[in-house]
């Protein structure tokens, strides 16, 4: 039995040991070992702290209670008969029970490292809170310090005298006869000086309390209100001052012997703490402030008002009036031409279908399914671009060739990255690529194509080996190489992960991964190394611990190579009068709770982090440069973050402001524009976002709904798709290079507001507000951000005014008879429609909406092709193929301004034909023919059109034709007419299904 417990000690024994090697292996090789040895030292000190803390009390406790017992103290029988049971194990009991206490308290100290080390190496924040005066840093490194150090005090004290009690009375020094205590002097003097430590430690807890109140939530604000003010807070400094002196009332019970004193003091205590604390401000409350709140709080709210928008980072923002026109007139859009041919017309959430099936080549390859959205410089002009990783899927891998050997030393990357132009699309439908094949080419130039650190890599490969050993990983699939299967091979040449090439390590890592393959297989050999946590926000998570990262990690290409950027935020619950809320549910956009666990009030985009696609390594810079909480992480983690300075030109240029980030202050500044202390309260100007109007249109597995939509209950629109209604399903904010009135054309973060109701109001979707970022970083050079980031725009809609909202330009799309129908032909046969994100641009002196519309069959190999394009300015709607007619259309045929898919051939038909056809999706059923990637790419189509149908072309006419005469019969009350109309519809429908079958 003991030789079995030993082995069974020495295996976890190894086990640790090899997590731990294994960790401090992977932090060396990226030159994070400081991050990690800080924690390892800082989180033991702070488990013996939290061990001898625990254990040295109690036992004392114990052992004083034990050795001034009273030795000839006359038992009854029940105690002796304990006394018995216990004294053999007594040395066990006196040791094993402040040790076991002393591992809880060690473990749940030792997870506090952070606080710890954040109030040793604490920044002020050159700011004070304005009911103590005291700066900002008090509260939020100082003030949790503290209050944790008199909480565990407390619990130590508690344990001990309980601890203490037991003792006493198990060895007679307590003794209970009928109405009568008796204790002997020993025990009193004990007892007494626990109660009077532990009073003490309240006195101290109700002090603090006081400056707590600062960063309480309340039903009105976050803060200190009236009541807290005037009654709580100095109701807690009396209070602390009476459990003072009831705390020096024990220490005089111990001296002179009598308990009356200081149990009279202790009742008192009570009762003060339920008449100052309790019964006072709540009659304060009731009878003072309830009948005039606003006035009374009036104070308050300005406090709350100004340290929110402070704590948010939204105190700077540029609110102006914006009088929209809602006429729609010729030329209107002539000083918005910028503006307008950056249109984004392709939406990342819906041509991820359409990217795998015209440029993954194989199906051990993936893209997301929502992609990126950039800029890059082609031929001198910035063009917003939507690109995405081709990253590994070993899930794609067919049976056969899904071995352990394949998944660790053969599949180990992606290949290369796919772009095409935001504002452009194809004669058929499709994305017009300026980055596109495998080995990809185009406009982005050289770059080292390899992913081996991707959002979807294996949990780990094995890649390496001696120069001159041949070439096992499959690099990607060239169709000239015989040898390898039409496979093109490669070895790593990186210097990625850390080395495999000594038994030990491979017994190590054969452990943490529990695969014999690591330490047994020929193909591991002296130059291997072993790659995992190969996640880009899992990589800045580990070295970096003390940020917050956003939820979206993207690439760029920077400096010939692929990175991806990530956005990391330093946060705290504990700024004064700042207003609190969950984090995760304002990015998510549902409301926020009490009770979640990532609440906060403050927050800075203090960090942006890289991690290169090929090596892994990660580098962080410091963004935020004046954040307090980044200064003392910087004195705790000194080699860990990089000076802006450091940061290049190229990459600078691909740095933007954060989504996460814009959602939390878009949240915030929907109500936190009011800056007038009554006009908050009453509440008459508070803003929402919207939510997304398409979540309604298209189906709710589609990849265009929000990811953290929550389905409450369906119905039919006007189109005749099935709809679904969400609570939290918010619009996303947009990147767009556009021009915001009053600002430069810049590459800009946008989202709109619409009053805040209640739910089943009668509910306005007009606009109220438009809050634009200035997300352009680059063009001042090497370590210098653009003068103009992150500068908020608000604009301000007069009350007056009733511009549409997003779902009320939806709906007037949707309720359209002319769209209705037009939809309905282009979901004629086994097709589906999806409507994308719906845009909303400042311009022409209005807001104008664009939407695009793509069709997908639903045959298998489909993906989704743009055909149409929706335009709303005010109540007037148009609906082209192009965004440059549409645009003509709306504005009495002549914009003044041309879209960037001015000249995209197709007519309605035409397009429609081509988005259902069979042909249309096989021409990009993900071939790894290369002509598929360029024939995409310059806009044309590899199968036959419909425009070469001459069948097809004519009953796509008399359809349409039908369509407008059933349209004037129904406007002229000819219901013979209308039902003529219709069935020439319906056997022009059949005809155009039977002619794209044929074709």
């Amino acid at each position: 039995m003991v030789t079995i417990i030993v082995l069974a000690a020495l295996v976890i024994g190894f086990f640790i040991f090899a997590s731990l090697y294994t960790d401090y292996a992977w932090f060396a090789q990226l030159g994070f070992q400081q991050v990690l040895t800080t924690r390892w030292i800082a989180g033991t000190l702070m488990f013996l702290a939290g061990f001898l803390g625990m254990a040295v009390p109690v036992y004392a406790s114990i052992a004083i209670a034990f050795r001034f017992r009273p030795v000839y103290a006359k038992l009854n029988s029940q105690l002796d008969r304990y006394q018995q049971v216990i004294e053999p194990l007594r040395r066990a009991v006196m040791i094993g029970i402040p040790v076991v206490l002393g591992i809880f308290a060690g473990l749940s100290t030792a997870g506090r490292w952070s606080m710890v080390l954040e109030y040793f190496n604490r920044t002020p924040f050159g700011k004070t809170d304005p009911q103590f005066g005291l700066d900002i840093g008090f509260y939020v490194f100082e003030l949790p310090f503290w209050r944790s150090i008199v909480a565990y005090s407390s619990a130590v004290v508690l344990i001990s005298g309980l601890a203490a009690l037991a003792a006493c009375y198990l060895y007679g020094a307590m003794r209970f006869g009928g109405r009568e205590v008796r204790i002997s002097r020993a025990a009193r003097v004990q007892l007494a000086v626990t109660a009077a430590v532990y009073i003490a430690l309240q006195a101290v807890s109700l002090w603090l309390d006081q400056y707590a109140a600062l960063t309480k939530s309340n039903s009105l604000i976050t803060g200190a209100q009236y009541t807290e003010v005037n009654a709580v807070i100095p109701g807690r400094e009396i209070m602390a001052g009476i459990a003072a002196i009831v705390a020096i009332l024990f220490i005089v019970t111990a001296v002179i012997g009598r308990w009356r004193i200081s149990i009279v003091g202790t009742g008192l205590l009570l009762v003060a703490a339920i008449v100052i604390g309790g019964i006072y401000p709540w009659i304060v409350q009731r009878l003072q402030v309830k009948p005039s709140e606003r006035s009374y709080e009036s104070a308050y709210i300005e406090r709350n008002i100004t340290a929110t928008r402070d704590a948010y980072g939204v105190s700077d923002v540029k609110e102006q009036n914006y009088d929209a026109t809602t006429e729609a007139t010729s030329g209107a859009l002539g000083k918005d031409a910028q503006t307008t041919a950056n249109i984004r017309l392709i939406d990342p959430k819906i041509v991820s279908d359409t990217f795998s099936q015209l440029q993954q080549y194989r199906q051990y390859y993936q893209f997301p399914n929502e992609l990126d959205v950039d800029r890059y410089d082609v031929k001198g002009q910035t063009e917003d671009t939507v690109i995405a990783v081709r990253d590994i899927d070993l899930n794609g891998l067919s049976a056969a060739a899904n071995t352990q050997y394949n998944r660790a030393f053969v599949y180990t990357h992606g290949y290369g990255v796919t772009a095409a132009y935001g504002n452009q699309r194809a004669s058929d439908g499709k994305p017009v690529f300026l980055e596109s094949g495998i080995p990809s080419s185009g406009a982005l130039g050289d770059f080292q194509q390899r992913v081996y650190f991707g959002e979807t890599s294996p949990p780990y490969s094995i890649v390496g080996a001696p120069k001159g050993s041949k070439n096992v990983e499959l690099d990607y699939p060239s169709g000239s190489d015989d040898d390898n299967g039409g496979n093109a091979t490669t070895t790593y040449a990186g210097n990625g992960g850390p080395s495999l090439g000594n038994f030990f390590n491979r017994l190590v890592y054969a452990a943490k991964f529990q695969s014999e393959q690591i330490l047994l297989s020929n193909a591991v050999n002296k130059d291997s190394q072993i790659l995992y946590d190969r996640d880009p926000l899992t990589r800045v998570q580990k070295v970096a611990p003390f940020l917050t990262l956003d939820s979206d990690a993207y690439p760029a290409i920077v400096d010939h190579r692929i990175q991806w950027v990530v956005d990391g935020y330093t946060t705290s619950d504990a700024y004064p009068y700042s207003q609190s809320q969950s984090l995760s549910d304002s990015i998510a956009g549902s409301e926020s709770s009490a009770y979640r666990t990532d609440q906060v009030n403050y927050i800075r985009n203090s960090v942006k982090a890289t991690v290169d696609a090929y090596t892994g390594k990660v580098t962080l810079y410091s963004w935020d440069t004046k954040d307090p909480v980044l200064k003392t992480w910087e004195k705790i983690f000194p080699t860990a973050v990089k000076p802006v300075s450091s940061m290049s030109a190229q990459l600078l240029d691909h740095v933007r402001y954060p989504t996460d980030l814009f959602k939390v202050q878009r949240s915030i500044l929907g109500t936190y524009h009011v800056t007038n202390a009554n006009s908050f309260y009453s509440g008459d100007d508070a803003w929402n976002t919207p939510q997304e109007p398409t979540s309604g249109t298209n189906d709710s597995s589609d990849s265009s709904g929000s990811s953290d939509s929550t389905t409450t209950n369906s119905g039919a629109n006007a189109l005749g798709t099935t709809t679904t209604t969400t609570r939290a399903n918010l619009q996303d904010p947009y990147y767009l290079t556009m021009k915001v009135p009053g600002q430069g054309t810049a590459y800009t973060l946008y989202t709109t507001y619409i009053p805040q109701q209640s739910a089943g109001s009668n509910n306005r979707n007009v606009l109220t507000g438009y809050l634009a970022v200035d997300s352009d970083a680059g063009g001042a050079g090497k370590g210098k951000k653009a003068s103009g980031y992150g500068k908020l725009t608000l604009l301000t809609m007069p009350k007056t005014d009733n511009i549409p909202g997003p779902a009320q330009v939806q709906n007037l799309f949707n309720s359209d008879t002319t769209v209705s129908q037009e939809l309905n032909i282009l979901k004629r046969g086994n097709s589906t429609v999806k409507q994308g994100n719906l845009l909303t641009l400042p311009v022409g002196g209005g807001f104008l909406y664009v939407q695009p519309v793509y069709v997908q069959s639903t045959s298998s190999g489909s993906y989704p092709l743009l055909q149409k394009v929706l335009v709303a300015f005010g109540d007037k709607i148009a609906f082209e193929d192009t965004l440059d007619e549409a645009l003509n259309s709306l504005f009495g045929g002549d914009s003044g301004a041309t879209a960037g898919d001015q000249g995209a051939a197709g007519s309605s038909s035409g397009s429609s034909g081509s988005g259902s056809s069979d042909s249309g999706s096989s021409s990009g059923s993900g071939s790894s023919d290369a002509g598929s990637g360029s024939s995409s790419g310059s806009g044309s189509s590899s199968g036959s059109g419909a425009v070469d149908n001459a069948a097809l072309q004519k009953a796509l006419n008399d359809a349409k034709q039908a369509l407008q005469d059933r349209q004037d019969a129904y406007a002229e009350n000819d219901l013979v007419a209308a039902a003529e109309a219709d069935q020439r519809l319906q056997e022009a429908i059949k005809a155009a299904t039977e002619a794209e079958g044929d074709n």
